[in-house]
């Protein structure tokens, strides 16, 4: 398995302005875990500035973007996909060992 993290830059007023699309975004985010592309996802904290989504799919993660509200309505200024490359823990895609 391949790894992509997609990256969200939030809005100042994100917290403030999140609960009007927050369900929708969520069943959208479960929604592609139960379809086994997103692994994991969440806000990063202290500032609540980034959000970062693991995926198993570049072209699921920008689909997720593109149909996101927080980011349609603006609660996410940009986004991006980048490839991961893991090495080490039991899911790691191409896993290196010490000699």
């Amino acid at each position: 398995m391949v790894h992509f993290l997609l990256f969200y830059d939030l809005a100042p007023d994100y917290l403030a302005r999140r609960e009007a699309y927050r369900g929708v975004h969520l069943r959208l985010a479960w929604d592609a875990a139960e379809r086994g592309e997103l692994l994991l996802a969440g806000p990063l904290a202290d500032p609540a500035d980034q959000a970062v989504l693991l995926f198993s799919d570049a072209a699921a993660a920008e689909s997720f973007a593109n149909n996101d509200p927080y980011v349609r309505e603006g609660l996410v200024t940009t986004w991006r996909v980048r490839s991961w490359t893991t090495v080490v823990g039991d899911d790691a895609a191409t896993p290196v060992r010490p000699a």
